[in-house]
């Protein structure tokens, strides 16, 4: 055939080992032209359609690979100016926190010795009456009285026992129209039947009248007393003050706020028990002390209720003791605040002992200055009076007081005469009557021999006159 390439015979190739070379195959006419084809397309153009595509294909992949590069060489330095900026940041707010820190520091300081002056407790009971007696007292004031109720005069005794029975017989009277009618009528009343109700006013208003003058000598007694006490207490106070002052600039620093050591602590949570138990192992594997609270909380997050159980029991064995332990410490403070009103109650009786005493020194006083110009107005008679005149003995109570004196200042070395009066005379009301009456005895068995000596004197008095 004409269009028939011939195809060039390739020499076939020796084997090793003295093989012979297979035969080559004729190839029939239908393969020689399609070889022929491709001869003359390879000929014809270099390069194929296919490879073309391919080639733009895999430069167009290349320069976005390239554009991609970029940008990630652009966001990585974009990315390492902001960690720059971050960490000049941080430096920047750990400077400000030192720097603040040891402001505080100062502040805190200056603060402690501010407190130390504000929690300035002086050992002096001030002020010396309550607020609430004192309120009291003022109202009294304003009122013009006592608190106890004033008696109720006749009129209104009598009115009250009658008009029960007028009530009865006018019950759709109004209380205008009855005390009408009981006034009326008690001007009808006889001087006889208005005695009965006279006499229960003046026995009401005399009680009345004891009670008030009581309380009356009480305050006078007790402002007495705080008069008194005002200078003291106050010199006390600025010594004490002074002192103080003095004590806080030698320290600098105040303490921190005294704790109740005797009180129980309160129980730790589950969580708490659980963290105090890893935070030893998490510091031993170099971990920073910041970071141990976030991995701890959440560890016990991922942790299963079986895993937690035994610490939750920890946690509730212990909150049932500290509930018993707090009880146990409620109670005991109970008593102790029980223990302190009682020493206060009795502090300020003694106080007003001491007040009533010191009133009745005054009063004393006072008669004893009215005495003297009486004395200047006697007779010289009543002035002179006999050496050898028996003496009259003391009360029962002047007995008691002696010894109580005694012993009293032996307890109580340096104690001040208006409070060792005080002490003696809440302990003579504090006796029971079996031991007044051992006093009693002692005073009639001296008041009895006091009288025999009278006697006797009066018997040697008159013999003496009859012998002039």
């Amino acid at each position: 055939m004409a269009d028939t390439v011939a195809v060039a015979e390739v020499p076939p190739k020796r084997s090793r080992g003295g093989r012979k070379a297979l035969k080559e195959k004729t190839p029939s006419t239908n393969e020689a032209n399609i070889i022929a084809g491709k001869v003359s397309e390879s000929s014809a153009s270099p390069i194929s359609k296919n490879q073309q595509s391919k080639q733009q294909s895999f430069e167009k992949d290349l320069l976005e690979m390239q554009e991609k590069m970029q940008q990630m060489r652009l966001e990585k330095e974009k990315t390492e100016e902001l960690l720059k900026a971050r960490d000049e940041l941080l430096k920047q707010k750990e400077e400000e926190l030192e720097n603040r820190g040891r402001e505080q520091e100062k502040l805190q300081v200056e603060l402690k010795k501010l407190q130390k002056l504000k929690e300035f407790k002086p050992t002096m009971n001030l002020p010396m009456l309550k607020e609430k007696e004192q309120d009291k007292k003022e109202k009294k004031k304003k009122n013009g009285g006592s608190e106890t109720k004033r008696p109720s005069p006749p009129y209104i005794l009598w009115m009250k026992d009658q008009w029960s029975e007028i009530k009865k017989s006018n019950p759709e009277a109004e209380f205008k129209e009855i005390s009408n009618m009981l006034g009326a009528k008690w001007k009808t009343v006889s001087a006889e039947e208005k005695k009965p109700y006279e006499e229960r006013y003046h026995a009401e208003k005399e009680a009345y009248l004891l009670v008030t003058a009581k309380e009356k000598r009480e305050i006078e007694a007790m402002k007495l007393l705080e008069e008194e006490h005002k200078q003291k207490t106050a010199m006390e106070l600025l010594e004490q003050y002074m002192q103080f002052k003095q004590e806080t600039e030698k320290e600098g620093k105040k303490n921190k706020k005294e704790k109740d050591p005797l009180k129980p602590k309160h129980p730790m949570s589950a969580y708490f028990l659980f963290t105090n138990e890893r935070r030893a192992a998490l510091l031993a594997e170099n971990m920073k002390v910041l970071e141990v609270p976030k991995v701890t909380a959440e560890e016990w997050k991922n942790m299963t209720e079986e895993q937690k159980r035994p610490y939750e029991e920890m946690a509730k064995k212990n909150k049932e003791n500290y509930a018993l332990e707090m009880e146990a410490y409620k109670q005991k403070k109970d008593e102790e605040a029980a223990n302190l009103m009682k020493e206060e109650e009795e502090h300020m009786k003694l106080q007003k002992q001491e007040a009533l005493q010191l009133l009745k020194k005054k009063e004393k006083t006072e008669i004893i200055i009215k005495k003297t110009k009486q004395k200047k107005k006697q007779n010289k008679e009543d002035k002179i009076s006999d050496p050898n005149r028996p003496k009259r003995p003391p009360s029962s109570f002047l007995i008691f007081r002696n010894e109580a004196r005694k012993s009293l200042q032996e307890e109580r070395p340096g104690v001040s005469n208006p409070t060792l009066n005080a002490l003696v005379s809440l302990k003579w009301k504090e006796l029971s009557e079996e031991e007044k009456q051992l006093w009693n005895g002692k005073a009639s068995e001296a008041m009895e021999a006091y009288k025999k000596e009278l006697e006797e004197y009066n018997k040697s008095l008159a013999s003496t006159e009859a012998t002039n």
